[in-house]
């Protein structure tokens, strides 16, 4: 990869590309250290790096995008890298759609930034994960007329920071986004996945399903599920109440309706609560299908429009479960509605979505 290759480097370096109306997010860099920033497809990695790179001095600084069309029959070495970091005094190098084992080793550069999927396995980098956006980084991305419309306009887009952007026709960016970050025959798999979102399963029932539609190995199947939950494409929340099979979630609630004909409101409702609490490192798991506990016995309930007395009256008929499995509160998050009551000693407090999303933030 001679001449070219160091060319090549040159026109990397002379074309940063720039990060366009920029929102920031909730994930801060480290002012120092080797990164290693991971996250699911779509999470926005590349438009956070970009502006942290736009305030840096841009001779000081190669970033390299290894999804470059440039480099399929040209291969990026360790020592082709090192000599061009050498002689142009690069600071800060930024590998972009980095999969492990591109590179036998990394160049030795002030500061080194990795860009992947999955969390590198190397010690020596600081881990920075980023995750789609949660319900106060989505409403930044509004425009001051729209916020009014937030919610609405959350259930439409979704958490990608991509869509969130695409104030008009959310379906045209979705299927980009589809069509772009995935292959036909995961596209074939998320669709499958996408109609049984939110439903317990297991990995042989998902097998079991995908051979009935398209022409599918079982190897290959195995292997994508693990790499897809390793990315956090999709979650599988393991259950308290049932023990066959753990509810499998789809990791954006807007793309899964997009792959479907038709999913009812609750079921994107109780996957933006799942969501919420994923990102907000509150580990949980399902208490069969009635919501959610997480690890201090705190049972939260998606139930959108549901008024307080039909409320008390099922929390009533369901008191005994609730004493079996140690429940010390529930949270009950809607669209609107705010209402407290108390069973015996155990409280229960409804908030709607947009106040809960926020509290949670706070208590991370």
């Amino acid at each position: 990869m001679g001449l070219f290759a160091m060319n090549l480097l040159e026109h990397y370096q002379n074309q940063l590309p720039s990060s366009e109306n920029f929102v920031p997010r909730k994930c801060q860099f480290p002012h120092k250290g080797d990164i290693n920033l991971y996250g699911v497809r779509g999470a926005g990695k590349t438009a956070i790096v970009l502006d942290y790179l736009s305030g840096m001095n841009n001779e000081e600084v190669l970033y390299i995008d290894l999804e470059d069309p440039n480099l399929i029959f040209n291969t990026l070495e360790t020592l082709t890298l090192q000599h061009y970091i050498d002689k142009n005094q690069i600071k800060m190098l930024v590998l972009d759609h980095y999969e492990e084992g591109m590179l036998p080793s990394f160049p030795n550069v002030l500061r080194l930034c990795i860009l992947t999927r999955l969390p590198l396995d190397d010690k020596n980098f600081i881990p920075l994960e980023l995750f789609p956006l949660d319900y106060e980084e989505f409403l930044a991305f509004e425009s001051s007329t729209a916020q009014g419309k937030g919610f609405n306009h959350f259930l439409r887009s979704g958490t990608l920071p991509y869509l969130a952007r695409s104030q008009k026709s959310s379906t045209h960016a979705m299927k980009r986004f589809f069509q772009s970050s995935f292959d036909t025959q995961e596209q074939k798999l998320l669709l499958l996945l996408a109609q049984h979102h939110t439903k317990h399963l297991t990995t042989h029932q998902i097998y079991t399903f995908a051979k009935e539609k398209f022409k599918v190995s079982k190897d290959w199947l195995y292997k994508t599920i693990k790499r897809f939950t390793a990315e956090k494409l999709i979650l599988f929340i393991d259950d308290r109440y049932q023990k066959s099979g753990k509810k499998m979630l789809l990791f954006d609630f807007a793309f899964a309706k997009y792959l479907t004909l038709g999913q009812p409101f609750i079921l994107q409702f109780d996957t933006m609560v799942a969501l919420a609490l994923m990102k907000h490192h509150i580990g949980v798991q399902t208490l069969g299908i009635h919501g959610y506990i997480t690890n201090n016995n705190t049972l939260i309930i998606p139930a959108p429009f549901e008024s307080e007395e039909s409320l008390w009256a099922k929390s009533q008929k369901k008191f005994s479960l609730y004493k079996k499995y140690g429940i010390k509160k529930v949270t009950i998050i809607t669209v609107a509605n705010n209402y407290t009551y108390s069973i015996e000693k155990l409280h229960f407090e409804a908030l709607p979505f947009n106040e809960w999303s926020v509290i949670n933030s706070e208590e991370d």
